[in-house]
């Protein structure tokens, strides 16, 4: 059953000597910005599902139940509430798009390393030059591409892909990383973890999302640019929390919790709790920073710094109740 609006607000705050991870999570992480959900949501998740048909993505039913336990369209919904609906189902599908080939590409580089460059290449020829795609997920990344340009100007739309092939690289980074018996250090996890998370490609969506562009001013100014680093920080590094279980159970090292787990040698609900103070001071700073330039920015730039916030709080309130992230309220709090 989908969780509701009160169940999603009801979030317990306090001193946990028990209880789950996720119990943990709650009671310590700092979530100043409150539960909000887009209308379009339910409208979203069947477009969502249309789509990966449409391109053979949940032809695989490991694939199609693996959406199923993710919900993209509800985390596009929590992320973007006042996203008209046809942005928010770009939204939506580009989420359920990168899950679908993020977890391919980390299987297939724990496995085969060098068979992971020719899926990667492809994507990058697909958003740099255009190539015609040869397999079904370069199709659909070419149609998602094409999503982007019809709704985007096109100095968005070139935003969007150079953060797209961003991503790509990052993935390529991972590969390395889970091939690779050296120990990682906890900066280069971050590093690679801040490309992982896919969110930077969403930014120039919230861009077409106002009414007007955005100023040079406005997308160039150096606490603008310092916001866009927190936000991204902020939002992936909450779902690490929520994640860490699962990734450590898969052998994944690509996680904020895993990292400091690896870097204090402790138990990982110790280990959770040194990541959530460092969650807290980014979205503290976050706070600050955006309070103060926001009365400097066009209502356009403004809107803009919204869509960071909805990334925030989204993965926040997404997480904690994913069927993708189930075993965190399972998992033991007590060290």
């Amino acid at each position: 059953m989908p969780t509701t609006h009160e169940e999603i607000a009801a979030v317990p705050h306090g001193v946990i000597t028990d209880g789950s991870l996720r119990d943990l999570i709650d009671a310590h992480l700092y979530m100043p910005f409150p539960f909000q959900s887009n209308r379009h949501a339910a409208e979203a998740a069947a477009g969502v599902g249309t789509w990966l048909r449409a391109w053979g993505l949940t032809d695989d039913p490991e694939v199609a139940a693996m959406i199923t336990a993710t919900r993209p369209a509800q985390l596009a919904a929590y992320n973007s509430p006042s996203m008209d609906a046809d942005l928010l189902q770009i939204v939506a599908n580009q989420i359920a798009y990168q899950f679908i080939f993020d977890d391919r590409a980390e299987e297939v580089g724990r496995r085969w390393p060098g068979r992971l460059l020719p899926m990667l290449s492809e994507s990058v020829e697909i958003l740099r030059d255009g190539r015609p795609p040869s397999t079904s997920l370069g199709a659909a990344l070419a149609d998602l591409h094409r999503q982007v340009r019809e709704r985007c100007t096109p100095d968005q739309a070139a935003r969007w892909a150079w953060n797209s092939r961003e991503y790509v690289h990052g993935l390529l980074y991972e590969a390395v990383v889970q091939s690779d018996s050296l120990p990682l250090e906890a900066g280069q996890c971050t590093s690679i973890r801040s490309l992982t998370a896919g969110i930077e490609p969403f930014y120039p969506l919230y861009e077409a999302a106002q009414r007007r562009e955005l100023t040079r001013h406005d997308l160039h100014h150096p606490v603008v640019r310092r916001l866009t680093r927190l936000s991204v920080d902020a939002a992936v590094w909450t779902a690490d929390l929520f994640s860490a279980v699962k990734e450590q159970r898969a052998g994944g090292v690509i996680n904020l919790a895993l990292a400091q787990q690896r870097l204090h040698r402790c138990p990982l609900p110790t280990a959770v709790m040194i990541a959530i103070r460092l969650i807290n001071s980014t979205i503290s700073e976050f706070e600050v920073l955006h309070k103060g330039i926001k009365p400097e920015l066009s209502p356009a730039g403004a809107g803009y710094l919204d869509g960071m916030v909805g990334w925030i709080r989204g993965c926040y309130f997404w997480s904690r109740t994913v069927p993708r992230y189930g075993e965190t309220a399972e998992a033991s709090a007590v060290p």
